[in-house]
């Protein structure tokens, strides 16, 4: 890879252009094979230097609390309730900036790298309510000021938390403890929840069922807050090792471990049966994809409950090369900041205040009243996928996402640029500032190309053709998460975020002719499922297809495989 300008594919690129979408994929997928992503070098320093931005800001925020001595004394303060407390204001507030998950050229965001408060403090853009027909007040799709005015209140409630001081509180176990007043939480606790009402967007991009979850925990007395944020935690890892437990999950390990610009060529071969022709996951990607399944439920359940303090450690060590492994792989979508969060609170919790554990919790029943909601939604996330978002079911990494992918006719680009409020253009006109037509056009098919390599790619681009009609090859086609980078601001594999929602939402601005844009929508698989359901859906005229493709046909064909893609058509219009 160059250090300012991505690769130049082993091919001809004129040839390539004309290809038909098949052709063009082949190339680009044995390539990506080869060499990962080919990302530009300066694209990872700038994720280098958020990242120690991230930890540095971080630091000074604890030190610059009153009563907290100074980071040379860091080993004397650390564990301090106020530490932990900060530490979550500090990574809602990070992300819901936009800083954080959804940041820069792995997202496709260059030119500015992020959108979150530039859209979000805006009035105009485009706003997507999660039940606009059953909460009053929350209907329409344009932010207005009084979004603006809440978005903006969210931002400085937990400013607000973040220079606070912290009091001296009592406890039965530690002496007196230093943390936050519960009533300074009380803004960002009622906020998140009241602007998630309003935009789904914004609860999302905050981490809500992460960092939100865990400000509740701060109206908790002191031993009640770490036990219950040790449990929430572990969780969290159990959550995410159940939506493993699918034959998506090797297909997306095989495309991040292959992306990453650590994994030499050598190694990459081993990742995919017999590169270059066949890329399927290989055994080796199959076995490891258990071993990740078997680390995020055993190593959380030891720190939960072993007594010996070998074991203890030895858990600790593995979840933090875990989480560590994945920042130096630096993911597509580059949710950096939040491992790096993982590791520290893991730190805090099970190393810093290893003694409090659920039999010295003050009150037992307040852990269960936060563990049983949490329990409930992520058991509702893996059975009905289409109603719960991958993010707020803990469904981290599986490869079994929602998506979509649209056709556009030549007239509805300028429509969409003369009607829509956005803080940035498409991403392929943002490459084209930097790198020209013809590069922008490569770099921007590599998500198309992480796309088809995922088993869901095979269909997505295998019901284009029925989407699209017979013109399918001559359509803009755009993955779906660059269209809600644009126009929402904040892109993190979210595809109810562009999906129908977004698209009424586009043709209420946009006023598109039957036929002019045309989307695919593919939802999760349900656990225990090996089928997804698909929608196709027009811009004027609404859904004329629904149906479901079968994973055992997808994971029969290589990712170029798209033509003629065994389908099972449930309603038609």
């Amino acid at each position: 890879m160059g250090f300012l300008t991505p690769r130049r594919p082993p091919f001809n690129m004129h040839f390539w252009h004309w290809g038909r979408r098949a052709e063009r994929l082949r190339p680009t997928c044995q390539d990506w094979g080869n060499y990962g992503s080919a990302m530009p070098g300066v694209a990872y320093v700038i994720y280098l230097i958020k990242l120690l931005a991230f930890i540095g800001i971080g630091l000074l925020i604890l030190r610059s609390t009153p009563g907290i001595g100074t980071l040379a004394d860091i080993r004397d303060w650390w564990t301090e309730p106020v530490v932990f407390q900060k530490m979550v204001a500090w990574g809602l507030l990070f992300e819901v900036l936009g800083l954080g998950c959804g940041f820069g050229p792995l997202t496709m965001h260059f030119l500015p790298p992020f959108g979150g408060c530039l859209n979000w403090a805006r009035p105009g853009t485009i706003r997507l309510p999660p039940w606009p027909d059953r909460v009053p007040g929350t209907g329409g799709t344009r932010r207005t000021v009084l979004d603006v005015l809440l978005y903006l209140a969210l931002v400085l409630s937990a400013g607000w938390l973040l220079l606070a001081p912290a009091e001296y509180q009592g406890t039965d176990l530690a002496g007196p403890v230093r943390m936050l007043d519960p009533v300074l939480a009380v803004p960002l606790a009622v906020l998140v929840p009241l602007i998630g009402l309003r935009d789904k967007t914004i609860f999302l991009a905050a981490r809500a069922e992460h960092y939100w979850v865990l400000v509740l925990t701060f109206f908790l007395p002191f031993t009640d807050l770490v036990v219950t944020a040790k449990i929430l935690l572990v969780l969290m890892w159990w959550a995410a090792a159940t939506s493993k437990l699918s034959r998506l999950f090797p297909y997306s390990l095989a495309v991040s471990l292959s992306h990453t610009p650590l994994t030499f060529k050598w190694i990459r071969k081993w990742l995919f049966r017999a590169l270059p022709d066949d890329m399927r996951p290989s055994i080796l990607v199959t076995v490891l994809s258990v071993l990740v399944v078997i680390v995020e439920y055993l190593a959380p359940l030891t720190l939960l409950v072993a007594d010996n303090g070998t074991l203890i450690l030895l858990a600790m060590t593995t979840l933090v090369l875990f989480h560590a492994a994945v920042i130096l792989s630096v993911p597509i979508a580059a949710p950096l900041e939040w491992n790096a969060w993982i590791i520290v609170a893991l730190l805090f919790l099970f190393h810093g205040r290893p003694s409090l554990t659920l039999a010295t919790a003050a009150h037992p029943l307040l852990p269960a009243l936060f563990a049983v909601p949490v329990v409930c939604v992520v058991t509702w996330g893996n059975l009905r996928p289409d109603q719960v978002s991958f993010l707020v079911s803990m469904r981290y990494y599986a490869g079994n996402w929602a998506t979509s992918m649209w056709a556009l006719n030549p007239t509805a680009l300028p429509k969409i640029e003369q009607h829509v409020v956005k803080s940035s253009a498409f991403a392929k006109h943002q490459l084209t500032k930097l790198y020209g037509e013809q590069i922008a056009e490569l770099f921007t098919h590599k998500v198309q190309t992480f796309r088809a390599l995922q088993l869901h790619g095979r269909a997505l681009f295998g019901l284009l053709p029925r989407a699209a009609g017979a013109q399918h090859e001559s359509a803009f086609v755009m993955e779906g998460e660059l269209v809600a980078g644009a126009v929402l601001g904040w892109d993190f594999g979210e595809g109810h975020l562009h999906g129908a929602q977004l698209l009424a939402a586009l043709q209420e601005r946009c006023h598109f002719e039957p036929g002019e844009v045309r989307i695919v929508v593919l939802e999760s698989v349900p656990l225990g499922s090996q089928a997804q359901s698909y929608q196709l859906v027009d811009a004027a005229t609404g859904v004329f297809e629904c149906g479901r493709v079968l994973l055992e046909d997808m994971a029969r064909r290589q990712p170029w495989e798209i033509d003629n893609v065994p389908v099972m058509i449930t309603s038609r219009t």
